[in-house]
C-alpha cells in the first residue's frame, strides 16, 4: 500500500520512530531464556510466544489487512485477551507455533512492510501500539523467575526531604482530552471538553511503600511485589529481590488503591481530579524506559498546585470508570481499542511508570485496567474535598 503523499521528513521521522519502538520490543524479548517464551507468567494473558508474533501481526493486519501473509497466524497472533470473572486460558506450549516459525513470520512481515509508505495515522497507531506492549511485556517479564531473565540493572536513587503531604487544589476549569486535533491521540483521547472541578486536597507525592506497609499491618492486603521473608518485607524488583524501599511509591491495583484510601479516611480522585491536581510542566520524570525501578516518591516534577511526579515513576489510578467522553467516534482502522473496554469494569489511570514511552505521557493519554489486576506499575495517591 503507498500513501497519500506527504513530507518526507514526516515519513522519516515516522520510520525512524517505527524502528526505535521495534528495537524497544526486541530488547524485551533478548532479556528472556529461550525457554520461557512459553511460560505464562501472569495467569489471564498469553503466554509469551504469543506477543512475539503479535506485535507483527498486528502491524500486518493495520497496514495491509486485506492481504493475507499467513492466514493461520495472522488469525492466531491478532487478539490479547483480557479475561473478566475467571476464565483463564488453559492452552498448553505445544499448542503454539515454535520460536523458529513465529521468528521468521515477523521478519517476513517487517520486510515488507518497510518497503511501502502508510498513511500517518495509521504509523502513529502501529508505534503507539508497539510501546504500549513494549510496557505490557514488561509487566509479564516481572513476574518472571530471575533466573529466566539476563540482568539490567537500574541504579537506585535515595530520596529528598519531605516537605508537607497535602496540597490545596483550587476549584476552576480542567480540560479532559486532546484539544489540537492535528495532533495524533487515540479515539478515547477525544472529544476535548472543559469541566469545573470544586476544590479540593490531594497527597503531594504517591503513596510510599513506607505508609502502604502500615495499611498492610493492620489487615491490608499486601502487594503482589512484595514478599516476606520471616519478619522483613523485601521488593522484586525486574532482576533481584532487595529490602523494602520504603520510599518509593507502592504499586497496587484499583481495589487495594480504593481500600488504603478508605482506610485513610480518603478516596481515590476522580479523572477530573487528577488532570487538574497535574496541571503545570511534566518535568524529566521517572519515564520512557530511564529506569527498571521506581525513584523516590520525593523525586520528579512539580505540577502548578505543588503534587510531585504525577506523569512519570508510576501510572495513579482514579475512581472514574473508562467511559467515553461526548463525541467519541471509534477509530475505523481499531474499532476495539476502546470500545471494547466502555464495560463498567475497567477503571482510569492517569500519569506514566518507569516504562511508559515519552510519546504517551502527554496529559490525555488514558490507560485503564481492571480493578483486581495486581501487575502492572500502578500506584496512587488520596483525596479529601476541601
Amino acid at each position: 500500500m503507498i500513501a497519500s503523499p506527504h513530507s518526507s521528513s514526516v515519513q522519516a521521522g515516522l520510520s525512524s520512530r517505527w524502528r526505535d519502538a521495534r528495537a524497544e520490543t526486541d530488547r524485551l524479548f533478548a532479556l528472556l531464556d529461550r525457554a520461557a517464551l512459553y511460560d505464562r507468567p501472569i495467569p489471564e494473558r498469553h503466554r509469551i510466544i504469543f506477543y512475539l508474533g503479535h506485535l507483527e501481526a498486528f502491524d500486518w493486519n493495520l497496514l495491509e489487512g486485506t492481504e493475507p501473509l499467513h492466514a493461520s497466524f495472522d488469525h492466531l497472533f491478532a487478539f490479547g485477551i483480557d479475561p473478566v470473572d475467571g476464565g483463564l486460558p488453559s492452552d498448553q506450549p505445544d499448542e503454539w507455533p515454535s520460536e523458529r516459525e513465529t521468528r521468521e513470520y515477523g521478519a517476513r512481515i517487517r520486510k515488507i512492510l518497510d518497503a511501502s509508505e502508510y498513511p500517518e495515522h495509521l504509523m502513529n497507531v502501529a508505534i503507539e501500539h508497539r510501546l504500549m506492549h513494549a510496557e505490557t511485556l514488561a509487566y509479564m517479564l516481572h513476574q518472571l523467575p530471575f533466573e529466566k531473565k539476563t540482568p539490567s540493572f537500574s541504579p537506585i536513587m535515595s530520596s529528598l526531604p519531605r516537605k508537607t503531604d497535602a496540597v490545596e487544589v483550587e476549584a476552576g476549569p480542567v480540560t479532559l482530552g486532546l484539544e489540537d486535533a492535528g495532533e495524533f491521540g487515540w479515539d478515547n483521547e477525544f472529544d476535548a471538553h472543559t469541566v469545573h472541578v470544586p476544590g479540593f486536597v490531594i497527597n503531594r507525592y504517591k503513596v510510599s511503600n513506607g505508609e502502604y506497609l502500615k495499611f498492610v499491618e493492620e489487615g491490608g492486603s499486601p502487594p503482589v511485589f512484595w514478599v516476606k521473608r520471616g519478619t522483613y518485607w523485601f521488593f522484586r524488583t525486574m532482576f533481584e529481590e532487595i529490602p523494602l524501599p520504603l520510599d518509593w511509591p507502592v504499586y497496587v491495583s484499583h481495589a487495594d488503591a480504593s481500600a488504603y484510601a478508605q482506610w485513610a479516611g480518603k478516596h481515590l480522585p476522580t479523572e477530573s481530579q487528577w488532570q487538574r491536581a497535574a496541571l503545570g510542566p511534566a518535568g524529566d520524570g521517572n519515564h520512557s524506559f530511564k529506569s527498571w525501578n521506581p525513584a523516590p516518591v520525593t523525586r520528579g516534577g512539580i505540577s502548578n498546585f505543588g503534587a510531585v511526579e504525577m506523569r512519570g515513576n508510576g501510572w495513579e489510578w482514579t475512581s472514574s470508570i473508562f467511559a467515553p467522553f461526548p463525541g467519541f467516534e471509534p477509530f475505523a482502522c481499531y474499532p476495539g481499542y476502546s470500545a471494547n473496554f466502555f464495560d463498567g469494569r475497567h477503571y482510569v489511570m492517569k500519569g506514566a511508570s518507569p516504562r511508559t514511552a515519552a510519546c504517551m505521557v502527554r496529559p490525555s493519554f488514558r490507560n485503564w485496567f481492571q480493578p483486581n489486576y495486581p501487575y502492572i506499575y500502578a500506584g496512587f495517591r488520596c483525596v479529601k474535598q476541601s
